[in-house]
């Protein structure tokens, strides 16, 4: 249904975001550890540095190499990133509305296609 596909989008757009906070979280804990100040520069403690390497990440320079096959080049890291995300699929949450009963036969077949993303990156390259 549609309310299952916006809240299984939420989802993994909160974890996408979590992820950039956890980096946060390195961060300061690293700069603790080697007595110095951390990312402290925007925001109250720098809370808004996943935001700002967000963006930094999206807006560097576009680099595409003369032999490659344009479109599998750009194409296959969004697959890798779907092919990641896909695994949540798996975990019960209490509007999943998908029962695995071969949840880690799952877990082990996504996680095995990680590697195909990677070949196909290389092999467009030329």
């Amino acid at each position: 249904s549609m309310m299952y596909l916006l809240t299984s989008f939420f989802v993994l757009i909160m974890v996408l975001i979590s992820v950039g906070f956890f980096t946060l979280m390195e961060r300061s804990v690293l700069s603790y550890i080697q007595f110095r100040s951390g990312p402290n520069k925007l925001g109250f403690v720098g809370i808004l540095q996943p935001f700002s390497d967000g963006l930094k990440l999206f807006l560097k320079e576009f680099y595409f190499p003369i032999n490659s096959n344009f479109l599998i080049y750009y194409i296959c890291p969004v697959f890798s990133l779907f092919q990641s995300l896909f695994i949540w699929i798996m975990f019960p949450f209490h509007f999943n509305s998908v029962d695995l009963i071969y949840g880690f036969l799952f877990f082990l077949a996504c996680s095995s296609l990680g590697v195909y993303g990677l070949i196909i990156c290389g092999w467009s390259s030329d």
